[in-house]
């Protein structure tokens, strides 16, 4: 047993009310709305359950997926003067922390300034909070770590409730699936659960070559296939739908205009799939496209612009040689 792990002690990860957006009826209303809009669409959240969660990590792993090694080379050169621009005495928290492999780095780091340290792992799946728990429990035996199950989307207004200087982090590029005036409305409400003298670390993938960044989304071995496969999956898992995964195949295009990689599922034949939970009969043509994410590409112009119409004041930025990605910190 270490201290630290909430389950060692026999106690209960805390959720958030938020995770009732992911709850069953809330699952239901985001599919129906998507399937039924013209052109048909899913909420990229919808990808994470546990099977996704998984197919994720091996995505992060692979050589043709810079974004997750470019931003841990940027944490390991950069650990030492990101905890200490962030303050003294802080306390971090994750959105969408998953297994909090890179989030190490920075734990590492805080604990040679301090000798305890608290940390709030945030992210709808309690799967990979449990091994992100079980993880950091077995190499930091003074960090205590408190996972929320909850959909931080939606604000977390757990974080008012936490006491002290923290250090937010916003990492992996999460902020680019969404559509830039989302991003400004989530990081409004992030920033409404802060206090004077808090920070948000915020990290975003640049702009660069098709070339680079088509393969990072549509690898040859069929991972991220999977990964965006596995969203039809879950509706057969979980909304008793019937859709035939190998009647749709795997899209991934960059749109220069936006600055955004697309994904999309095409169907490869006309075809219906009944999702029994809706009672509802959805159609595809043939060559019909189902869009499941953006992911937007930044310039330096555009974290400038979301971090302050959003209400945060840039302090410092840090990237790798090439600036494929960055890393920001902002304070409120």
């Amino acid at each position: 047993m270490r201290d630290g792990n909430l389950w060692g002690f026999g106690w209960r990860m805390a959720t958030s009310k938020q995770v009732q957006l992911f709850d069953y009826p809330a699952i239901a209303f985001d599919v129906r709305a998507g399937l039924t809009a013209a052109p048909k669409r899913l909420p990229a959240k919808l990808f994470y359950d546990e099977a996704g969660s998984q197919l994720f990590e091996q995505i992060t792993e692979l050589p043709e997926y810079y974004l997750t090694r470019t931003e841990r080379s940027i944490l390991e050169q950069y650990a030492g003067e990101i905890i200490r621009e962030a303050g003294p005495a802080v306390t971090l928290v994750e959105l969408g922390a998953g297994t909090a492999s890179k989030t190490r780095i920075l734990i590492e780091e805080l604990l040679q300034r301090q000798r305890r340290a608290l940390f709030y792992p945030i992210d709808v799946s309690s799967s990979a909070l449990e091994e992100a728990v079980r993880q950091l429990g077995q190499v930091f035996p003074t960090l205590r770590v408190n996972p929320i199950v909850a959909d931080y989307t939606g604000g977390v207004p757990a974080l008012k409730r936490i006491t002290g200087r923290k250090l937010v982090l916003y990492i992996g590029s999460s902020i680019g699936n969404f559509e830039p005036g989302e991003a400004v409305r989530l990081l409004r409400r992030i920033r409404q659960n802060l206090r004077s003298g808090d920070a948000l670390l915020l990290g975003a993938d640049f702009a660069k070559s098709s070339k680079v960044l088509i393969p990072a989304y549509d690898d040859p071995g069929g991972v991220t296939a999977a990964f965006n496969k596995n969203v039809l999956a879950r509706l057969n898992r979980e909304l008793d739908a019937d859709f035939d995964l190998d009647s749709f195949r795997h899209i991934a295009q960059w749109n220069r205009r936006c600055s955004r990689m697309e994904m999309y599922l095409e169907s490869l034949r006309d075809q219906t799939a009944f999702l029994a939970a809706l009672d509802l009969d959805v159609h595809f043509h043939s060559g019909e496209r189902l869009h499941t994410e953006n992911s937007y590409k930044y310039t330096d112009e555009m974290i400038r612009s979301i971090l302050g119409d959003s209400g945060f004041t840039l302090e410092h930025s840090w990237c790798d040689r090439k600036k494929w990605f960055g890393v920001h910190l902002a304070r409120v």
